[in-house]
């Protein structure tokens, strides 16, 4: 491999790429058989796993969905937050070279062919990037293996078109995920793309053993290795309390500076009377309940001076825009309580946070020594290796 010292220079040609000029580079592309089944949590976890076998690992997001400005690129935010955790040493945009925004469908459709051509110029060019100098590059798929065919960018067209080997993450479970990896395997083995595994993510741990037992049963009948299930991991799926501000369109009143990060393990309305919500103050607990509710409140604050630093609940959401006495907020100022309002009624928002979908953030520090630990421990990781033998 060169020297780490030299550096990616773009091609000086006017010549449109069809394909990567990057051969060597061994490229996993994970795709998963819907949204929200783990691709970005396992793409974080391989990346580290990689790591442990190579310090030349690089990540692309080709087609992202979800992203925010950077540097004057719109950045997919999945990108965002693997090079933050693990500073990749790639130009950011190199790692996300395209995003779906609203009107992106649309303006593809007024000229696909010549919107296609430059589009596939566009992800080889950031894709010899990304993998410059690099052993292995982790290729993050958007959805399941059809997504993005509306503009020839599906997951089997993107990974047929970097030459990469698929790994397929499905939910817990047996049937269902078995059935979609079958309509998965479909779509990739069309486009002519090996698949090297399955994960099967998301698993009740009590579960385990018999959903890895039959899904390797069912997945040897069709050719495709078990590369290992992964437990459910209650942590990753848990906001914090910044997020819930996001969600529910809150106003931080108290201890925005340091509360934003508390991790919520617990919900709590109150609709009690505050005599019995003491018992259940403790720390992790978010309480929902209306500003007028000085009882509660003051249950709060009290448990909090008697409690001591880093003993106190996560927050308290105030509903119904309701503010409590200009001298409870005095109080409330004392404390280290974080405190935010919001207009929906307590039920409401109480649904939100319980139906949050939570993604992973570069803040996370307790998230990722776990997210990390669940390939090591789980995965096996020398079936992946294995799959690139013929290439070496």
């Amino acid at each position: 491999m060169p020297s780490s010292h030299k550096h990616f220079t773009e091609p000086d040609d006017t010549e449109i790429l069809t394909a990567p000029r990057n051969k060597t580079t061994k490229r996993i592309f994970i795709a998963a058989t819907r949204m929200n089944d783990g691709k970005t949590t396992t793409s974080l976890a391989l990346f580290a796993a990689l790591r442990s076998i190579t310090e030349h690992v690089g990540f692309i997001k080709p087609v992202g969905q979800r992203f925010l400005q950077v540097e004057g690129h719109q950045i997919d935010e999945d990108s965002i937050l693997l090079n933050q955790i693990f500073d990749v040493k790639t130009p950011i945009h190199a790692m996300s070279p395209i995003v779906i925004h609203h009107s992106f469908t649309r303006e593809y459709l007024d000229n696909p062919d010549a919107n296609h051509t430059e589009l596939i110029d566009k992800m080889c060019r950031a894709f010899d990037r990304a993998a410059f100098q690099r052993d292995y590059i982790i290729i993050e798929g958007t959805g399941h293996a059809g997504v993005g065919s509306v503009f020839n960018l599906s997951n089997a067209d993107v990974a047929k078109r970097l030459n990469a080997k698929v790994i397929i993450v499905a939910r817990g479970g047996i049937g269902r995920p078995i059935d979609e990896i079958a309509l998965n395997k479909a779509v990739f083995e069309a486009a002519g793309v090996q698949i090297i595994g399955a994960i099967i993510n998301k698993v009740e741990p009590r579960k385990i053993e018999m959903v890895e037992k039959y899904c390797r049963i069912a997945l040897d009948r069709m050719n495709i290795p078990l590369l290992g299930c992964i437990p459910h991991e209650c942590m990753l799926t848990q906001p914090n309390l910044q997020q819930v501000v996001e969600e529910t369109k809150g106003r931080w009143l108290n201890g925005k500076s340091k509360g934003g990060n508390n991790r919520i393990y617990k919900v709590i309305i109150g609709a009690m009377a505050a005599k019995g919500l003491v018992e259940h103050l403790d720390k992790g607990v978010l309480i929902i309940t209306p500003g007028d509710r000085e009882d509660i409140i003051l249950s709060a604050i009290a448990s909090d001076s008697i409690g001591g630093m880093g003993s106190s609940i996560a927050g308290i959401i105030l509903t119904r825009s309701i503010l409590p006495h200009p001298r409870l907020m005095e109080m409330i100022a004392q404390t280290s309580i974080p405190v935010v309002l919001c207009a929906e009624d307590s039920y409401k928002v109480a649904s939100r946070v319980n139906n949050m979908t939570v993604k992973t953030q570069p803040s996370d520090d307790d998230k990722i020594p776990i997210i990390k630990d669940l390939i090591t421990k789980n995965i096996d990781l020398e079936v992946i290796q294995n799959a690139f033998d013929s290439q070496d």
